[in-house]
């Protein structure tokens, strides 16, 4: 069943306190990451009312996760050191995407880096990639290219069930009609991934979170 999304008005007062962890209101962050709390806390109030035509609209919010996804997670010197190097985004997909994660990160660059998006076939080496998003709810395939990247540097993001308990990183569920997401800090330490703890704040779920529990 596909979705459509509708994204809220500007956060209210009530809303925007859940950006600042408590006891620290007088803390300053710096003004992108205010930016990138504020935008990604508008995606998680999304309501989500289903519809039969389209998915378009669930994989256009799906698209500006990852690309925000991105921005909050650090990869090793190896991928990062030279600046000149792009952030390849790999899509494991049957289409669903349909352009649209090339129009949401086309002109964009993070940390210096250009970004370009591929699709991977089934020929395709996906150790070739810095981001895989798995598209689909084929828990089999989801294994079988999470076992292909295993430690590698590559952040993975899958949308199937049990998505996090095979070793992916990042999984998008549906929680009271909002998108939402888990995330498995474990798998992105084995890596070498750093995931910012402001995307941690943000997620439904981390395991492996010390905080947590």
């Amino acid at each position: 069943m596909s979705a459509f999304f509708i994204l809220d008005s500007p956060l209210s007062r009530t809303q925007s306190r859940y950006l600042r962890p408590a006891g620290a209101a007088h803390s300053r962050l710096p003004l992108q990451f205010v930016f990138l709390l504020l935008v990604l806390l508008l995606y998680l109030l999304a309501p989500i009312a289903v519809q039969a035509q389209s998915k378009t609209a669930e994989y256009q919010l799906k698209a500006a996760f990852i690309f925000h996804f991105a921005q909050l997670v650090d990869w090793p010197p190896e991928v990062s050191g030279s600046t000149e190097r792009p952030l390849i985004f790999c899509v494991a997909d049957d289409n669903a995407l349909n352009g649209l994660l090339e129009d949401t990160v086309r002109g964009k660059q993070i940390a210096s880096h250009p970004l370009q998006v591929r699709h991977l076939l089934e020929k395709d080496n996906p150790r070739t990639c810095d981001l895989l998003f798995i598209v689909g709810h084929d828990k089999q395939r989801a294994a079988a290219l999470l076992r292909a990247v295993n430690n590698a540097p590559i952040l993975t993001v899958g949308e199937s069930e049990d998505f996090i308990s095979q070793g992916g990183m990042i999984g998008f569920c549906l929680q009271e009609n909002k998108i939402r997401f888990d995330i498995n800090l474990p798998a992105a330490k084995r890596s070498n991934l750093k995931i910012s703890s402001r995307l941690l704040l943000l997620a439904k779920s981390v395991i492996g979170d010390s905080r947590q529990g």
